[in-house]
């Protein structure tokens, strides 16, 4: 056998075992008389020890290994006299016998540590050397084990795990499709699912009562570190539900899979309104790991000369606690100049300093008085040693430079604590948008989310206006900022699916052709049904504390969605081209 053990086991209970162990070298050291070798497997580290006196010839050999060389050892355990508490096999070494080289390595192009000195694409480029890292291996892992303790929960709730196809039919809704031709039906093409949404209704009306599906979907967009043009999903549907079966089921996967993975016992879900998560927060998924929220001053600053103010939609601004000694002229200088950014595009930036011996520092103070300013710390509940900071201008630019500000503050000092987890559901989304360019509707979601119960009948009778404000049966999961999931309970009606099809545009033609299918599947006894898609890459991420899902996908894209190890995409034979009809033409 190549091994007995691996090399994160062996304890001080294995003292005088003979045993065989096989990895990679970490490292070695030469300190003469002896020889160290630390060996590396994807379990752990063991070290090895050559005596000199002992076995000449075996520590010459031994001296001659480079990193990542594989290779096996056979020895006794015994007991190291200088221990190593950072490592769990660190109160034991193996004295080696014998040493079998079973393939030599190449210097690698980084070092293969926690800290590696390799740059974004030459890791990407040998992502095998790359996986084998600590950090990295642990993400696979932790991901591994996270779909595990997926499938566990949803099995004992009563859900049937369906694989649905990946080549199905482009539809014109959402993201740009990735797009496959078909070499039998030349001039004809298949799209690769965005998501499986059309398939898991189908297996409603099927009767399969409770799907899941731990699945792979693609879409065509400019990618950044939350994004890969291939992702997966926890995809779940459900029948004869209301919103509130979803909540409960989900939340209650999300308290299992933190309690399973990472030990944590998750608190309350609150539940807030898509109109108050942007009144409040100026984000529909916002991070309350911390306080900050917007207050509106438009009723108090208007009229008294300052024109900033006075022209301005909106006028609001958010309170942050004790930083008054803090925070400097050149600290608010530098806060500004952020703002100010083509990122972030806020004209400037106003704050109120309430100094700790009572007196105010204020950007604006030639235009209100100091009994005006006081009054309006009494709206945000500031104290002395507060700050409060203010921007204005149009309502939604306003709100989406704000909400930038109080992210950057989070981060600047330090407001979210690792290891602490806010979770909320945030409900009630528009069901539709205008948008002025294209001068039609478009889906919050998709076209198959149903409007709230009780705006039904303003959605088969209203105008247009009214279409502006109906809402939806719609929820988002979202944890410390991030958007984990989110669904909808759908229409299962063929007059109400037929209706949202008209209002985003689509003629009678147009949507019999995309889903005929799914509308005549509704004529045959669909039932209510709703369900939720978790971004299972995210969710991996948001666990552990970081921002790019890419160290948890084994084989990622980078940012322009090329796979440098492999060198994908990359041209066809012009024979396959051929085949499928799509030949390239000479000039």
């Amino acid at each position: 056998m190549y091994r007995s053990n691996n090399c994160g086991e062996l304890r001080i209970a294995d003292i005088g075992k003979s045993v065989t162990i096989a990895g990679w070298v970490q490292k070695g050291r030469d300190l003469g008389g002896l020889t160290f070798v630390d060996v590396r497997d994807r379990y752990g580290v063991t070290q090895l020890v050559f005596n000199m006196d002992e076995n000449a010839d075996l520590c010459t050999q031994a001296r001659r290994l480079a990193r990542e060389y594989v290779i096996q050892a056979i020895g006794i355990v015994r007991e190291r006299s200088s221990k190593n508490a950072n490592r769990a096999t660190g109160d034991v070494e193996i004295e080696v016998r014998e040493l079998n080289i079973l393939n030599e390595s190449k210097v690698p192009p980084f070092t293969i540590e926690d800290e590696t000195d390799g740059g974004d694409d030459i890791r990407m480029k040998y992502r095998y050397l790359d996986l084998r890292r600590s950090p990295i291996q642990s993400n696979i892992i932790f991901r591994s084990r996270l779909a595990l303790e997926t499938r566990k929960y949803l099995d004992s709730q009563g859900f049937l795990e369906v694989e649905t196809p990946f080549l199905i039919k482009s539809t014109p809704e959402g993201a740009r499709d990735f797009v496959v031709p078909s070499r039998l039906n030349q001039g004809q093409f298949y799209a690769l699912p965005q998501s499986p949404q059309t398939f898991k209704q189908i297996l409603m009306v099927a009767g399969l009562d409770k799907y899941f599906q731990i699945v792979k979907c693609f879409r065509d967009e400019d990618l950044r570190a939350d994004r890969q043009p291939e992702f997966t999903q926890i995809d779940c549907e459900m029948s004869y539900v209301h919103i509130e079966d979803i909540l409960n089921t989900f939340e209650g996967l999300t308290r299992h899979l933190f309690r399973q993975t990472l030990s944590i016992e998750l608190g309350d879900f609150p539940r807030m309104t898509y109109d108050d998560a942007l009144r409040l927060y100026g984000s529909d998924k916002p991070d309350l790991r911390y306080d900050m929220q917007f207050v509106a001053l438009n009723d108090v600053v208007k009229g008294k000369g300052f024109s900033v103010f006075d022209e301005a939609e909106l006028v609001v601004g958010i309170c942050v606690k004790d930083i008054a000694e803090k925070y400097s002229n050149k600290d608010m200088k530098d806060l500004t100049e952020w703002l100010q950014r083509p990122q972030i595009g806020a004209k400037g930036l106003v704050y109120i300093k309430y100094q700790e011996d009572g007196s105010i520092k204020s950007t604006i103070g030639k235009f209100y008085t100091d009994s005006e300013l006081n009054s309006w710390a009494q709206r945000f509940n500031a104290e002395k040693g507060d700050v409060i900071m203010i921007l204005s201008g149009e309502t939604e630019k306003t709100r989406k430079q704000l909400s930038e500000l109080r992210l950057e503050l989070g981060r600047r000092l330090e407001l979210a604590k690792p290891g602490d987890f806010k979770p909320l559901w945030v409900l009630d989304f528009p069901l539709l948008e205008w948008d002025e360019e294209s001068g039609r509707f478009h889906a919050m979601h998709h076209p198959f989310t149903s409007p709230k119960k009780e705006d039904i009948p303003r959605m088969l009778h209203g105008d247009h206006e009214t279409m502006k404000s109906l809402k939806a049966d719609a929820y988002d999961m979202v944890i410390n900022g991030a958007e984990i999931g989110g669904g909808s309970i759908r229409i299962h009606d063929r007059t109400l699916q037929s209706k949202n099809f008209d209002l985003l545009g689509f003629s009678k033609e147009e949507a019999e052709a995309q889903f005929g299918f799914l509308l005549g599947a509704f004529e045959y006894g669909a039932p209510p049904h709703g369900g939720l898609a978790f971004g299972f890459d995210r969710l991996c991420a948001v666990m552990n504390g970081q921002s790019s899902i890419r160290d948890f996908i084994a084989f990622p894209k980078n940012n322009q969605g090329r796979d440098m190890m492999i060198d994908a995409p990359s041209p066809v034979h012009q024979d396959q081209l051929k085949e499928l009809g799509l030949e390239l033409k000479e000039k």
